[in-house]
């Protein structure tokens, strides 16, 4: 579902990726693991087609993504669901609409707006059931401003939930949170992923929340040093 194939990436004079290769199957669930800085954010980004890499291949579904913009690239980020690390709300909106709004980069920017002002029967279902999966079916209407940190991250995690993705990309979604709201948001996107089949790629600081996945890769300085069963000696 998702592979990278020697990818090399700079910023400038500061290399983030050297030689990354792996891929992930559907129905897998793997931990990118590392500090800040070791490269993971990166992958996160090229996965979802943000820049092409200086060098290598990155593919989605088996599309190879370099050069791919516009509506082709909005037909593979179709297949994804993202929980982004900064939870990318929109204060002034309702939980649902919130939810609605993660086709944002998805479909034409028409297509998003109408789907958060005017959403289907089936779009607002999936929305409700979504938001019932993470504990917050019952604050459906209420602003998103009033909600504390470890909710508005169950509403980032509801996104990708509705979206019923073949790929889920979550970029450190238990960073700031307590250990055992931490290990519950990961339990969510794990048990999600596995019910469907879908594949999940989940990136980490925390070894401990690692022992949730299929797999685990470590990166250091860019380079994958690790990629072995969760588990694993």
């Amino acid at each position: 579902m998702l592979s990278y194939e020697n990818v090399r990436h700079a910023f400038g004079e500061r290399v983030v990726l050297d030689g990354c290769t792996f891929s992930v199957r559907a129905g897998e669930c793997v931990a990118l693991l590392g500090q800040s800085g070791a490269g993971k954010t990166t992958l996160f980004r090229l996965a979802y087609g943000a820049f092409d890499p200086d060098e290598g291949t990155v593919r989605v579904g088996g599309v190879d993504l370099r050069g791919v913009h516009g509506a082709a690239l909005r037909q593979v980020r179709a297949r994804i669901g993202v929980v982004f690390q900064a939870h990318e709300l929109i204060d002034e909106l309702s939980v649902e609409a919130n939810v609605l709004a993660g086709t944002f980069g998805r479909r034409t920017t028409l297509g998003a707006i109408r789907s958060v002002l005017r959403p289907s029967a089936l779009e607002r279902r999936l929305a409700h059931d979504a938001l019932a999966r993470v504990g917050l079916g019952d604050r459906v209407r209420e602003r998103a401003y009033h909600l504390s940190g470890g909710q508005r991250q169950r509403i980032a995690v509801a996104r990708a939930i509705a979206a019923r993705a073949e790929l889920v990309l979550a970029d450190e979604p238990a960073a700031s949170l307590d250990p055992s709201l931490a290990r519950e948001i990961v339990d969510l996107l794990t048990a999600d992923a596995r019910e469907r089949g879908a594949a999940l790629v989940c990136t980490l600081h925390q070894p401990e929340l690692a022992r949730s996945f299929d797999r685990v890769i470590t990166l250091e300085a860019g380079r994958i040093v690790r990629d072995a069963v969760a588990g694993a000696a």
